[in-house]
């Protein structure tokens, strides 16, 4: 199906005065805006500190930023009271973008400098340490490579990447934490130029189901248009692919929805711009 104009979206952000130190709040205007210039109805709910379980069950998607440990101390201790609902969802495919210290967040733990150990919500098998005062701080621009087993997996004989052939992210990551992916999940991406998740093994970011965990900030959707693209589709093809069943769309063997093109031609150029000034052809 391609006319996206009776389609509706519910976006939830998660914390947004606590979790969006780092101008993340562009992802959040990034979809908006990418849903509302193809007639889609969007909306956008704060789901700030005490936020009702019932607010979060009613979102299509969702997002959360990152922050400096004094936020993310309180936010964790808020979270971990949802928790169930949050593992519950992510396992049910509801798309997701989690950001630095949300990423870390939906691991099994932070282990911080001074030995102190965080636990965290345990939703995904990754952890996260802080090798030190001394250790070098993971910063700067960085680009990835995309994994194609995840991102262009097949259901059903059809894509479930966006419109754009661009295989690549670009952004800005400043950690200190480094993060260990576990077995039941797989990288987003390897790193062309720049740290990811630790800084040897080349791995960026996490995918679970539909959720993606990444250390991305600049914030990662504006630079990345194709990447917003993909989440909207996910969260579209989640929400109404059941209801159409029967639709003859899908009785002819599409079992997608297209989104209506976008000229991304200045997003791509400055794409490919930064990507080539790092070193990286596109």
């Amino acid at each position: 199906m391609k006319n996206n104009d009776n389609y509706k979206l519910t976006i939830g952000w998660l914390y947004p005065e606590l979790m969006s130190t780092y101008g993340d709040r562009g992802n959040i205007i990034s979809l908006q805006k990418r849903c509302e210039w193809r007639g889609i109805d969007v909306k956008i709910l704060r789901l700030d500190f005490g936020f009702r379980i019932s607010d979060l069950k009613a979102c299509d998607m969702l997002f959360m930023g990152g922050a400096q440990d004094t936020q993310q101390t309180i936010v964790s201790k808020d979270l971990k009271e949802k928790k169930q609902v949050l593992r519950e969802m992510i396992e049910d495919n509801i798309p997701g973008l989690y950001i630095c210290g949300a990423y870390q967040f939906l691991g099994k733990y932070y282990k911080e400098a001074d030995g102190t150990i965080i636990e965290g919500l345990d939703i995904l098998d990754l952890y996260t340490e802080n090798p030190g005062e001394n250790a070098k701080r993971l910063i700067g621009n960085i680009v990835i490579e995309l994994n194609n087993n995840i991102l262009r997996a097949k259901q059903g004989g059809v894509e479930k990447f966006s419109t754009s052939s661009n295989n690549t992210l670009i952004g800005f990551e400043n950690h200190g934490g480094r993060t260990y992916l576990g077995k039941n999940v797989k990288a987003l991406a390897t790193v062309k130029v720049g740290f990811g998740n630790n800084g040897t093994d080349k791995t960026e970011g996490a995918v679970y189901k539909n959720s993606f965990g990444t250390y991305l900030h600049g914030p990662i959707l504006p630079k990345n248009p194709h990447f917003a693209d993909h989440l909207i589709k996910l969260a579209l093809e989640k929400k109404y692919l059941p209801a159409m069943q029967d639709s003859k769309a899908l009785q002819a063997g599409k079992k997608t929805i297209q989104l209506k093109e976008l000229d991304d031609s200045l997003e791509l150029q400055a794409h490919k711009h930064i990507a080539q000034g790092l070193g990286v052809t596109i």
